[in-house]
């Protein structure tokens, strides 16, 4: 009875550039992490894993497995035992209860999906587990890859858990005890290449979920249970915190999405198993401020208008692009069921990929897929995809209704391309019986019997309206509600309205643009028109499409490290390190010594700027390359930086979402002057960047896509210093001004005459 089957889409070698080209031999070094290596405690108390492997880790490896060893005892000594919800990772007790009462109903969808269930071989009392002490994956050239007995054995141990909990047959318990019980004996390691990261993700997170389901067997004796406990803990959560902090000893964007994301569900759901809430904390901050492409910031690369939210993996292939949708739904629905809404952060972004995602892999008509927006991708790797992939368009993957019940039938917001998709590929199967073009064992499945919930009364207001100024132009997004039939959008020239109507019968993309805005500061709202009638409006989004000087930071204190802002916005600069004042070019200057010095700006400065100017008169000592006029980010992945002279030796503006191979830039036709006060001023209006010199335009890009507030948070807006390790700015600024919207030339000559 017992099959196994490769995984399609998550060939060896899958991080972003081939792994020979890795430095020092990495991707065919043999990775090898053993329970006795780590000789790590179980938690919950219980008995201690298996014995210790025979094969040893070479040195770097052994090195990282250690810091692991630190790490998991840190955070076990945090613990918080008792805290969780059991069951709480992708099921809790009120979901198998609605499982029960549909599949006794004979209810559609539910019975449709069980049906595939309980036809699929690893949900069968016949299974026979095949543990493993080491489960290798990937070739490391000396063992043979054994993994597929692994997932594969999951798969039933999960299978059988969902039978138990339907139908109350404790026959398959105990089918699924055994499974869980012959592998906590048994496995003692995980090795291969550096594929075993994805093993211990994809694998760690499933067997963990099957794991959470039996917890409130009475038939598992709670020494196995414990011993299972340390079996996710001590095998599979080290090696899942050591890629997330060392990718490899790579660069953190080396790898995709989907190796972030499946090591981040694994740690969460290791978190719960073991009530530790600091594993389950762990995992919750990298999906929300983590460096890897997994962190929601970088995995939804790019918003586009109406929230489709270009997903990391898009220029590459679909099926690794619908992964990504897989595993994020699951770490979101795994904390959302210990009462942390991950689904609804930043906007809803997680809900911006999934649309995006499911758009591009639906067919529009015929044999015609629907088209979607995309912009650029380049990384470390130098990837340089400039389209979305066509390759394995359509892939089936059982993860879109987990998606579409949550946002449509637990929130009445609207999804209509995630709505599309789980209509389409209903019932979702399990165990590798996806359907056709599927994805393997990626993913446990069977969402349709255990994610499907009765439709939801009514739907929510239209919500999360945000306004975008381009070129003039006002571009609105918003979320939409369950039921609508239409969209309304209404403007005011005060807070609080009244409004007047400027677009109706607004359908499908969730977005418009007003065009026809005068200068000023406008505010909008959108409502939805229902079978009900109109809905109540969304949150007021407020507009300013009027030159407005944002920052103004004069230095013409004569002591003290505050700089203060000018413009009204309390923007206050902070003096640092050899900071100092001198006579400046109008009253006082802000002097940097090169070395130490430079002005500190508040966080998110910039967060809700799109077009922009940013002008300031410097005077240069040193031409170093790499100093910086100003740098404003969160590190070297997403940041907004002038240059007086780049590696050409001229003058640069870059702005970019993952880090230096992704830059947009203007570059300039020569370098700063030294020895003399010049006025600089660089300015995006639209897809226009201009970047002037003396009031003379010195460089210009009409391709640019990158604005300030894509940036999102940025802890380190600085004056003078570079969030790489580049030279302080040897000199003095003065004047520094941040404008909403871009100057024109004529009002960048106004500015120097002033």
């Amino acid at each position: 009875m017992n099959s196994a089957s490769p995984e399609p889409w998550f060939e060896p070698s899958d991080s972003l550039a081939n792994e020979a080209d890795i430095a020092e031999g990495m991707s065919r070094r043999t990775f090898l992490y053993s329970l006795g290596a780590l000789a790590l405690s179980a938690c919950g108390g219980g008995a201690e894993g298996g014995a210790s492997a025979t094969a040893s880790a070479q040195s770097s490896t052994q090195s990282s497995a250690q810091a692991s060893t630190r790490s998991t005892q840190a955070v076990a000594n945090s613990a918080s035992s008792g805290a969780f919800v059991h069951p709480g990772l992708l099921h809790t007790q009120a979901d198998f209860d609605r499982m029960s009462q549909k599949v006794a109903a004979q209810a559609s969808p539910w019975v449709d999906s069980w049906n595939i269930l309980i036809a699929n071989s690893h949900a069968s009392l016949s299974w026979t587990p095949r543990p493993q002490a080491v489960v290798y994956r990937g070739d490391d050239g000396v063992h043979p890859q054994n993994y597929s007995l692994l997932f594969n054995d999951i798969a039933a141990a999960y299978a059988c858990a969902l039978r138990w909990k339907v139908t109350g047959n404790t026959a398959y318990a105990d089918k699924s005890v055994q499974i869980m019980n012959a592998w906590s004996s048994t496995l003692t390691g995980l090795g291969g290449s550096t594929d075993v990261d994805l093993a211990a993700g994809i694998y760690g997170y499933e067997f963990a979920n099957a794991g959470e389901i039996m917890r409130t067997y009475s038939g598992w004796a709670a020494a196995d249970l414990a011993r299972f406990q340390a079996m996710m803990r001590n095998i599979f959560y080290p090696i899942n915190h050591d890629f997330l902090n060392r990718h490899n000893n790579t660069q953190a964007t080396h790898y995709w999405a989907n190796w972030d994301l499946c090591n981040m569900a694994s740690i969460m759901a290791i978190g719960v198993l073991c009530d530790d809430q600091a594993l389950f904390d762990e995992a919750v901050s990298y999906f929300k401020s983590g460096a890897g492409n997994g962190a929601i910031f970088n995995a939804v690369y790019y918003v586009h208008p109406g929230y489709l939210g270009q997903w990391q993996e898009s220029g590459r292939d679909q099926g690794h692009n619908t992964l990504g949708i897989a595993l994020g739904g699951a770490i979101c629905e795994m904390a959302w069921n210990q009462g942390v809404d991950l689904y609804g952060y930043d906007n809803n972004r997680f809900l911006m990929g999934a649309e995006y995602v499911a758009k591009g892999n639906l067919i529009e008509s015929g044999t015609t897929y629907y088209t979607v927006p995309y912009v650029r991708y380049n990384n470390v790797d130098n990837v340089n995809q400039t389209v979305f992939s066509t390759a394995s368009q359509g892939t089936i993957r059982p993860c879109w209704a987990l998606v579409y019940n949550h946002y449509v039938n637990r929130k009445g917001l609207a999804a209509p391309y995630t709505q599309k998709f789980a209509a389409l590929v209903q019932p979702e199967g399990g165990g590798g019986n996806y359907g056709p073009n599927s994805g393997g064992y990626d993913q446990l499945g069977y969402g349709s019997l255990t994610c499907t919930r009765d439709p939801i009364a009514s739907g929510a207001a239209p919500s999360g309206l945000t306004a975008t100024v381009s070129a003039g132009q006002v571009i609105l997004s918003w979320w939409g509600t369950a039921y609508a039939t239409s969209y309304n959008v209404k403007r005011g020239s005060t807070a609080g309205g009244p409004y007047t109507s400027i677009a109706s019968g607004v359908t499908d993309l969730l977005s418009y643009t007003d065009s026809a805005v005068a200068a000023g500061t406008w505010y909008y709202v959108v409502t939805a028109t229902t079978p009900s009638g109109e809905t109540a409006a969304s949150n007021e989004a407020v507009a300013v499409t009027a030159v407005q000087l944002q920052t103004w930071l004069a230095f013409d204190e004569t002591s003290g490290t505050s700089a203060a802002d000018s413009s009204g916005n309390g923007h206050a600069g902070t003096l640092v390190g050899g900071a100092s004042r001198v006579p400046g070019k109008k009253g006082n200057a802000v002097s940097l010594d090169g070395s130490t010095g430079y002005v500190s700006l508040p966080g998110d400065l910039v967060a809700d700027v799109a077009d922009f100017t940013i002008a300031a008169w410097v005077y240069w000592n040193a031409a170093r390359t790499w100093e910086r006029v100003f740098d404003f980010g969160a590190g070297t992945g997403r940041y907004m930086m002038l240059t007086p002279r780049a590696n050409n030796g001229l003058a640069r503006f870059a702005i970019t979402l993952n880090g230096g191979a992704g830059e947009q830039d203007i570059n300039g036709n020569v370098a700063l002057p030294t020895g003399q006060w010049a006025h600089v001023a660089v300015t995006l209006s639209g897809s226009v960047g201009t970047l002037y010199l003396n009031g003379a335009a010195i460089g210009t890009n009409t391709a640019m896509s990158f604005a300030p507030f894509r940036l999102e948070s940025t802890s380190q807006n600085w004056i003078g210093r570079s969030q790489f390790a580049d030279p302080y700015f040897n000199g003095s600024i003065d004047e520094f001004r941040v404008y909403r919207n871009a100057l024109s030339a004529e009002q960048i000559t106004a500015l120097i005459s002033a």
